[in-house]
């Protein structure tokens, strides 16, 4: 999945950019997800998600 994706699926009603900055700055602020995230060897320049990372985006975000 691309971040893209999760970013749509998190804010349907809003352009992409918008979508991915406002994905960007709840990751930004939870500092747990960004630790959980930084064991997966997540990169804020990587345009795929693993399954795991999705799943921790889940975890701690919510579901869409």
């Amino acid at each position: 999945m691309t971040r893209d994706e999760l970013a749509e699926l998190y804010l349907p009603h809003v352009q992409i950019a918008t979508a991915r900055r406002t994905l960007h700055r709840w990751i930004a602020r939870n500092v747990a997800l960004q630790e959980a995230l930084a064991a997966t060897g997540y990169s804020i320049r990587s345009p795929l998600l693993t399954p795991a990372q999705v799943e921790l985006m889940l975890k701690h975000l919510g579901l869409p």
